[in-house]
């Protein structure tokens, strides 16, 4: 199973950016696709995470914010990031993890991880 996200950069302030992470592979039996950032001090801090049949979940530090969604016929995972702010700025790591099975904000529930895709917010 190969992870790897696109489309970081460098957003104003207050704008907004899409993140993608694409899952490829022996992807049969992977059901969850999740968002990390590092957390000084705390390691990589749980984003969102969204199931293969549709059901996800936001951190409440980024509802209303940051949306999940996905394109099962690609398996390829999108976070919207609205309303980004300079505490946001860091590397988006996507991770994949396998079953239905839950602790989606868990480190540790995935075995597959992308290389990170930096995101800077501007002033």
């Amino acid at each position: 199973v190969q992870v790897v996200e696109a489309g970081g950069g460098s957003v104003q302030a207050g704008g907004s950016l899409k993140v993608a992470c694409a899952v490829t592979g022996d992807t049969g039996n992977i059901k969850l696709v999740g968002w990390f950032r590092p957390t000084p001090g705390k390691g990589r801090e749980w984003v969102a995470s969204i199931y293969r049949e549709g059901r996800y979940y936001v951190d409440d530090s980024v509802e209303g914010r940051f949306t999940i969604s996905e394109d099962s016929n690609k398996y390829t995972v999108y976070l919207q990031m609205n309303n980004f702010q300079r505490d946001d700025t860091g590397m988006y790591y996507c991770a994949a993890g396998y079953g239905y099975g839950g602790s989606w904000y868990k480190v540790d529930r995935y075995p597959y991880w992308g290389q990170g895709t930096e995101v800077t917010a501007s002033a």
